[in-house]
């Protein structure tokens, strides 16, 4: 009784770098939606909001919660000059909406939803691989033979990265979000390839420029970009650039990893979802859409405080750094029915709720992208395969404070006849 008795009351510890929180979170995340819906984690003088309703409320507040000094939660990444790195992601008000308007007459539905062929063709490959693999092995790693492989490559394939390039930027961007233990920061590693890939496409962006004849990539099209004679500089069509490489690439990744491990461990939606390969669409939707609800890529983003906020009679002080936990507010029982239940027949109405994409005029850019990456690759694999197993006790996660998935997914797939 007793010993039951101080785990009820053991306290509140909220540390964004532990390799434990990490391979669990959620737990924790319940605490704080229910004990202290706004905590201050006093090691890193971070304020934590944990509910879906204030989530929502702060991500389209950039006037009190404000993006100017990024959305990391990094020391060494928080900063004025954070846009440098983080394009519109880092600018409030009519900056943001200035360069948001530009990049996104570049970047834009048409283009994206063109990229389909390039998308099934890629898939088609790296499955391929991904399957001789299986047959040679029993198993296949889904991240290092596909996930990891394939939205890297339809990204730089967009932004006219070359072939031969591709392997080593994708190295340098997961060098990038990798958290060594006990480092409470960007590990010298970490800065070391962010500088390479700022040199990389600013050398990229040179080029283009220089081009006599303009390439039908979104780099070209970036350096074009113009709404009423204005146009976008060098170092802002470098920093979307990184953005891309980094927020899309990682995220995606891990979405891919995350749905093949949660529907392995539900055989009974598992056989559901694979059951009738001529029709796949019924619900590899909600397979996506589950997924991000129930373990979402992007877990947590940071804003500054402008000025004193009050929230469930807690005082947030100006100048604090918050915490927006998307990946709690997706869990919230408020919200969500059964939220810790993984369930591909979630109603829409539910789904329709997730915040893992954002919301206001902060969503997501690259939401459809990663969305139409993930359905075409999710909907060829119900084509082909009849059942699969993901080893998870053999799996390995990625340790980075700001996705959440798996470095490695050891998985054993049985093909359909025929």
């Amino acid at each position: 009784m007793s010993a039951s008795r101080d785990a009820v009351v053991e306290p509140l510890v909220f540390d964004p770098y532990d390799y434990d929180f990490h391979e669990d979170p959620y737990p924790l995340y319940q605490r704080l939606r229910d004990e202290a819906p706004v905590f201050h984690a006093e090691r890193d003088d971070l304020w934590a909001i944990s509910r879906h309703a204030d989530v929502f409320d702060v991500l389209r507040d950039d006037a009190t919660f404000s993006n100017r000094m990024g959305v990391s939660l990094d020391a060494s990444a928080w900063s004025p000059e954070a846009h440098r790195v983080m394009s519109f992601l880092a600018l409030d008000g009519q900056r943001q909406t200035r360069l948001r308007r530009l990049v996104s007459a570049a970047f834009t539905p048409r283009r994206v939803k063109e990229l389909q062929p390039q998308i099934q063709r890629l898939t088609e490959h790296y499955l391929e691989r991904t399957f001789a693999a299986n047959a040679e092995h029993g198993e296949a790693d889904w991240i290092t033979d596909f996930a990891g492989k394939l939205p890297m490559d339809v990204i730089s394939e967009m932004m006219g990265v070359p072939e031969a390039d591709r392997d080593e930027v994708r190295r340098l961007a997961d060098l990038v979000v990798h958290r060594e233990d006990g480092v409470r920061d960007v590990p010298p590693a970490g800065m070391e390839a962010a500088g390479e890939l700022l040199t990389y496409y600013a050398a990229m962006v040179k080029e283009r420029r220089a081009a006599a004849e303009p390439a039908g990539d979104l780099t070209a099209a970036l350096t074009v970009a113009e709404i009423d004679g204005d146009r976008l500089a060098d170092a802002e069509i470098i920093a979307f650039l990184f953005l891309m490489v980094v927020a899309g690439n990682e995220t995606t990744t891990k979405l891919l990893g995350n749905a093949l491990f949660h529907l392995s461990a539900h055989p009974d939606q598992k056989a559901e979802v694979l059951a009738d390969p001529a029709d796949p669409e019924t619900l590899v939707t909600p397979w996506i859409e589950e997924t991000l609800r129930h373990d979402t890529s992007s877990q947590m983003i940071a804003r500054y405080v402008v000025e004193d906020v009050e929230l469930h009679g807690t005082t947030i002080p100006a100048g604090s750094k918050a915490l927006v936990l998307l990946g709690s507010a997706n869990r919230d029982e408020r919200v969500f029915t059964d939220p810790t239940v993984y369930d591909v027949h979630r109603p829409k109405a539910e789904l329709g709720q997730i915040l893992s994409f954002g919301s206001g005029k902060h969503f997501c850019l690259g939401a459809n992208l990663a969305r139409l990456e993930t359905r075409v690759v999710l909907n060829e694999l119900v084509r082909r395969v009849a059942d699969f197993e993901v080893h998870a006790d053999r799996a390995v996660r990625v340790h980075s404070t700001s996705v959440r998935g798996f470095a490695a997914l050891p998985t054993s797939f049985t093909l359909r006849k025929g």
